[in-house]
């Protein structure tokens, strides 16, 4: 499928990048406080094995999902098979997870152990064809192996947090002395604290842009395994106001959601903050034009870009521009399975 590889080159670039960064941040370490490479090493790749593996038993026990029996949800198991046999894919394990807001997420160490868990609010929300669209999405995660990726990438930056936090913390509380061995070392806390969270924000920054692009990629492939992108449309502006609407706090496991409620609670109140500017009829309400057109005006706005650096969701707005343009490929007939990605 064309640029599928450019996916998969990105994945790999942004692990070299993430792996250099932390490489010349771990010898940096090393050689403040005059210790062997090598422990360093040791225990980062001891710290990223036990967060692959203890991860999904994280996502289990946070989300409290409950796995379904072959038969207690028919349609659902029958419109998953469906897709994964089209995408090729090993069927996933299907849960559902007690949750009233519409969301949908997958999770695993490797494809055939993966597992897809939607939230009731999802299956009471959306009608069949939206939830259809929500399936090829996550199917689509599967397919890619992204979400194996994110979770191994995603360490990196963890643990630098933790030694940004612990050396800061030793700092203050290695004493107030400037002088002899005691200054040295509170010196070398704070420095590497220092560095801790330079690194931090950097490599935050790249694996925050490979999970932003995955999304798209997922979206694309959404729209061909169901050739429908109006239905993930459609499921994604419902997705973001019935999670901009939950009063419960973001999940720590929310980059693989398919909604992020943090970033979907942002677009809602700032578009709803302008309504008098976006209402062009004045009747007190935004309709499918006028929100659209306040989609692509808060597009434009600097502020906008920049706050989504550090987001794990591309704007709504993006992923349903993207989404049209597909939409208006395939009624052309032009839309063939080696232009799945074209748009992305």
């Amino acid at each position: 499928m064309a640029r599928l590889v450019e996916l998969k080159l990105t994945m790999s670039l942004s692990i070299f990048l993430v792996a250099f960064i932390f490489a010349l941040f771990l010898t940096a370490v090393m050689f403040i406080f005059h210790f062997p490479l090598i422990f360093a090493l040791v225990g980062t790749i001891i710290f990223v094995l036990i967060q692959y593996l203890v991860g999904p038993a994280i996502v289990k026990a946070s989300t409290r999902l409950r796995y379904l029996k072959p038969g207690e949800n028919p349609w659902l198991e029958s419109t998953v098979k469906e897709l994964a046999d089209k995408s090729r894919i090993p069927l996933p394990k299907l849960a559902t997870v007690p949750d009233q807001t519409p969301n949908a997420f997958v999770f695993g160490r490797t494809a055939g152990s993966a597992t897809l868990a939607v939230h009731e609010g999802l299956l009471i929300k959306l009608n069949k064809d939206e939830v259809k669209g929500v399936i090829g999405h996550e199917l689509g995660h599967i397919r890619h192996k992204d979400y194996i990726v994110m979770t191994l990438l995603s360490a990196l930056p963890l643990l630098a947090y933790l030694i940004a936090r612990g050396t800061w913390t030793a700092a203050r509380f290695s004493g107030s002395s400037s002088k002899g061995k005691e200054g040295s070392i509170r010196a070398a806390f704070f420095l590497v604290g220092i560095i801790s969270y330079i690194v931090y924000i950097i490599s935050l920054l790249c694996v925050m842009k490979l999970s932003r692009l995955r999304e798209h990629y997922a979206d694309a492939y959404s729209a061909y395994v169901t050739s429908s992108p109006r239905s993930l449309e459609s499921a994604l502006a419902k997705i973001t106001y019935g999670l901009s609407l939950s009063q419960k706090p973001p999940s720590g496991a929310r980059a693989f959601y398919i909604g992020d409620p943090a970033l979907a609670k942002q677009e809602i109140q700032q578009i709803m903050s302008r309504t008098q500017e976006y209402d062009l009829d004045k009747d007190g309400v935004l309709d499918e034009r006028e929100l659209e057109l306040a989609m692509e005006k808060e597009a434009k706005s600097t502020w906008s870009k920049i706050n989504t650096w550090f987001s794990t969701h591309p704007p709504t707005f993006k992923r349903i521009l993207l989404l049209s343009e597909i939409e208006r490929e395939m009624e052309t007939g032009r839309y063939t399975s080696d232009r799945v990605y074209a748009n992305v």
